[in-house]
C-alpha cells in the first residue's frame, strides 16, 4: 500500500462513549519519569504527541491514595483535589491541540511500596512486596474493599473536575488491586472476591459501574485488561480465562484498552519479540465479543500492518506507547504521506529504563523526547541557522549523523565524512549482532535523511588527518570520532588493567563486531561494563555455536537490563544456550589456555579453562584528531567540538543526544544554553 490516501482508513473518527476522537491513533498510558514531581514537563510532552496527530493522549499510572505511593517513582497522583491543578495542566495542553486526554488510575497493591507515606500495603491476600525490600500486604477485609472503591470514586470525580475526557480502570501488567484480585496467584480468597472467576471479576466490575456513575456522560469509561500474563497454564490465558472475562464485562466500559502481562512482556524489546503487532494473536478476540471499541498495542511502525488491523475488525485504534515516543509525529507524517520520515522505534527500551530510574524520559531514536519543556525542544522545528554558513562532521556514528542531519536542518552545507567503507559507526557494528537488527533503524532514519538534502555531502573511505580538515576551509568542525573497546582489561573492577601474559588470545567487542571469530576452543566473555554489549556477545558466540564461559563481577548477567525490563530473559537465554556463567568474579590474569579470576566478595581464586578472552570493559576515546586539531598554533579553525562517544562513552542515546545537541547549540549565546541547561520545575513553599 502507497500514498496517503491508502491510509484514510486510519483517519476516522471513533466514539468513545459520551466522546469522539478524531482519528484511529491512541496514545495508551504510559510513564515517563515527570509525573507529579514535574508536572510542566508532563504537559508539554502530551501536548507535543496531541500536535502530532494522537487522537487520544493518556497520562500514566496515577495514584490515587497514599496507599498506594509509589515514590521514589515520579508518576502521576490524585491523592485529593490540590493534584488537580497539576493535571490540569496537561488536560488543557492536550485540548488546545484538539485532542482527547485520558487518565490512568491507580492503586497499585502490593506493587506499591509506600516509602514516602509509610502506610499499609494492601492486597487481595496476605502478600509479600514485590520487590527486595522486606514488607508485606496485608488481605483487604470487607471495610478495605468499601474504602477503596470510595477512593477510585473520589478520584474519577477528580479525573473529571481536572478535565480528563476518558477515565480509565486498570487492570494489568500485575501491578494493580484489580489486576491481583483478578489472577488466583494473587487472590486466595473464599469470600464473594475469590475463588470462582465471576467473584475474582467482582471488583473490576463494581470499579467500572461506579466510575460510570461519578462522571456521568461526561467522560468516557476505559477498562485497561491484560488478555494473557504469557506464562501458559500457569496463568491466564487469553483464550480461556482472558476471553471470559471480557466476555462478563462485554460492554460495560466504553473503550477495551488490551495487552499482556506482565509489563515486560508487554513492553518486550526486539531483542526478544522482533516483530511489530506481536500481541496481535492475544488480542484478535476481544472484538468478537464486545461491541465496543478496542485499542490494542504491539509496537506498531508500519501504516500498512495497522491498516489491515483495523480492516480486519481486530482493532478500532492503534494504540502506541514506544512509537509514540521515537516519533510524536507519526499520525501526521502518515496523513501527510510522508512514511519515510518516520523515526521507527527500535524497541531499545531506553525510555522504560529512564522510569525505572526516576529521571525524565528519554529515547534513543527522539532526543527531543522528555527536552520539550526544559529546552524548549522540537521533534520537527529547528531554529534556522545563523551567521556561519558550512560546517564538517568527522564520523558517521549515531551522534556523527544526528548532528549532520540537524544542522543540514539548521540551513548550512554540511559535509560528513567517515573513515571507513559504510555510514554507521557502533550502530551498524552493533545492529549486525544476534538480536540487535532493528537497531540499524537509527542510522538508516539519519542517512536516508541526509540523502535526500542538496546542502549534504557525504563521503566515506574519508580518513581525515589535522591538515587535511584544515585543508577543507570548512571553519566549523564536530568530531564524533567515537570509542573503542579497550584491549587491557581496564574497567571497573580494574582500574589497571588485568594482566596479559604473552601469546594469550585476547579480543574485544570491536573485533568480534567486525567478523573476526576466535579460534578453537571455548570463549570467555568477560563483563566488567555489565550493561548489555556482554551478554548479547555471549549470545551471539553461542549462536554461532561456540562453547561460551560468561564471566562478570556482578552478581547476575547484565544488571543493567533490568532497567529495560530484559534482565531475566538474557540470563535464561544464556542458560538455554548452554553457556557457563561465573558470576560474581573479577578477572585478574590471562594466560594462554587459562584466566584466573577472583571472587568480588572473599577474593579466592580460581582458574578457568578457556582458548580466548573477549573483554568486554570500558572503552577508549578517539581523540588523536581533536587534540590534533585544538593544538595548531595559527588556530585556523572558527569552532571545534568533540560529541558523542569521542566525548563522553555511553548508550546510543546518549550519543545520538549529544549530537543533537551540539547542532542545536551551535552559534547560540553561551549565557542562553547555560541558563537553558539548568531550567527545572520548583517545588512550592506555599503553606498547604
Amino acid at each position: 500500500m502507497s500514498g496517503a490516501d491508502g491510509y484514510s482508513v486510519l483517519f476516522e473518527p471513533v466514539q468513545i462513549g459520551p466522546v469522539s476522537a478524531r482519528n484511529r491513533f491512541y496514545q495508551v498510558p504510559h510513564c515517563n519519569g515527570m509525573g507529579h514531581l514535574r508536572p510542566q514537563a508532563e504537559a508539554a510532552m502530551r501536548a507535543m504527541k496531541a500536535e502530532g496527530g494522537w487522537a487520544v493522549v493518556s497520562n500514566q499510572e496515577t495514584e490515587i491514595h497514599p496507599t498506594s505511593d509509589l515514590s521514589p517513582y515520579a508518576e502521576n497522583r490524585l491523592w485529593d483535589e490540590r493534584d488537580i491543578p497539576a493535571l490540569r495542566l496537561m488536560t488543557d495542553a492536550v485540548h488546545a491541540k484538539g485532542s482527547l486526554a485520558a487518565i490512568e488510575l491507580a492503586h497499585n497493591g502490593h506493587h506499591a511500596q509506600n516509602h514516602l507515606s509509610r502506610a499499609p500495603l494492601l492486597g487481595p491476600s496476605e502478600l509479600a512486596l514485590q520487590t527486595a525490600y522486606p514488607k508485606q500486604a496485608r488481605a483487604m477485609d470487607k471495610s478495605d474493599i468499601r474504602e477503596f472503591r470510595k477512593w477510585h470514586r473520589a478520584a474519577a470525580r477528580r479525573s473529571r473536575e481536572a478535565g480528563f475526557d476518558i477515565v480509565y480502570v486498570y487492570a494489568g501488567h500485575h501491578m494493580t488491586l484489580p489486576h491481583h484480585f483478578l489472577l488466583p496467584q494473587f487472590n486466595d480468597r473464599t469470600d464473594e472476591y475469590g475463588g470462582s472467576l465471576e467473584n475474582r471479576v467482582r471488583l473490576t466490575r463494581e470499579l467500572l459501574e461506579e466510575t460510570r456513575e461519578e462522571v456521568g456522560d461526561e467522560c468516557a469509561i476505559a477498562l485497561r485488561f491484560a488478555v494473557d500474563e504469557m506464562l501458559g497454564s500457569d496463568g491466564m490465558q487469553a483464550q480461556e480465562e482472558g476471553r471470559a472475562v471480557v466476555e462478563l464485562l462485554a460492554d460495560l466500559p466504553d473503550l477495551w484498552d488490551v495487552n499482556v502481562a506482565d509489563w515486560s512482556n508487554d513492553s518486550a524489546t526486539t531483542r526478544f519479540e522482533p516483530r511489530d503487532g506481536f500481541q496481535t494473536s492475544y488480542i484478535e478476540f476481544v472484538k468478537q465479543v464486545t461491541s465496543k471499541p478496542v485499542v490494542g498495542v504491539g509496537r506498531f511502525t508500519s501504516p500498512d500492518l495497522m491498516v489491515s488491523l483495523v480492516r480486519k475488525g481486530i482493532l478500532d485504534f492503534i494504540g502506541a506507547a514506544r512509537p509514540s515516543i521515537a516519533d510524536p509525529f507519526l499520525p501526521n507524517k502518515i496523513k501527510e504521506g510522508r512514511i519515510e520520515g518516520i523515526r521507527e522505534c527500535i524497541g531499545c527500551n531506553i525510555c522504560v529504563s529512564s522510569d525505572a530510574l526516576g529521571v525524565p524520559i528519554r529515547c534513543t531514536q527522539n532526543p527531543t523526547m522528555g527536552e520539550e519543556w526544559r529546552r524548549k525542544w522540537h521533534p520537527e522545528i529547528i531554529e534556522s541557522r545563523g551567521k556561519e554558513e558550512a560546517a564538517l562532521v568527522v564520523g558517521s556514528g549515531p551522534a556523527g549523523l544526528e548532528c549532520a542531519m540537524q544542522l543540514a536542518r539548521r540551513g548550512y552545507d554540511v559535509t560528513l565524512a567517515e573513515a571507513k567503507q559504510e555510514l554507521g559507526g557502533r550502530v551498524l557494528q552493533e545492529s549486525g549482532l544476534a538480536g540487535l537488527s532493528a537497531w540499524r533503524r537509527v542510522t538508516d532514519h539519519r542517512i536516508y535523511d541526509l540523502q535526500q538534502r542538496g546542502n549534504v555531502q557525504l563521503f566515506t573511505d574519508s580518513s581525515l588527518s589535522a591538515s587535511e580538515v584544515v585543508e577543507l576551509g570548512i571553519p566549523n568542525v564536530f568530531l564524533a570520532t567515537g570509542a573503542s573497546w579497550r584491549r587491557d582489561g581496564r574497567g571497573k573492577s580494574a582500574f589497571r588493567g588485568v594482566s596479559i601474559e604473552s601469546g594469550s588470545q585476547v579480543f574485544t567487542p570491536d573485533d568480534i563486531m567486525s567478523g573476526v571469530m576466535p579460534g578453537d576452543g571455548p570463549i570467555m566473555v568477560y563483563d566488567d561494563d555489565q550493561a548489555y554489549l556482554g551478554g548479547v556477545l555471549a549470545d551471539h558466540l553461542a549462536q554461532a555455536g561456540r562453547e561460551v564461559v560468561f564471566v562478570t563481577p556482578a552478581s547476575m548477567v547484565s544488571p543493567f537490563t533490568e532497567l529495560t525490563l530484559e534482565q531475566v530473559k538474557v540470563q535464561r537465554g544464556l542458560l538455554e544456550k548452554g553457556v557457563r556463567l561465573v558470576l560474581s568474579q573479577t578477572l585478574v590474569e590471562i594466560t594462554p589456555g587459562l584466566a584466573k579470576v577472583q571472587c568480588a566478595y572473599t577474593g579466592r581464586e580460581q582458574s578457568v579453562e578457556c582458548a580466548s578472552v573477549v573483554l568486554v570493559t570500558q572503552r577508549a576515546r578517539e581523540t588523536a584528531l581533536y587534540e590534533e586539531l585544538r593544538n595548531l598554533p595559527d588556530k585556523p579553525l572558527t569552532s571545534l567540538e568533540l560529541i558523542g562517544d569521542a566525548a563522553n562513552p555511553g548508550l546510543i542515546a546518549d550519543a545520538v543526544y549529544s549530537g543533537h545537541m551540539a547542532a542545536r547549540n551551535f552559534e547560540r549565546d553561551a549565557g542562553d544554553i547555560d541558563r537553558e541547561f539548568f531550567r527545572r520545575e520548583i517545588v512550592s513553599l506555599e503553606s498547604a
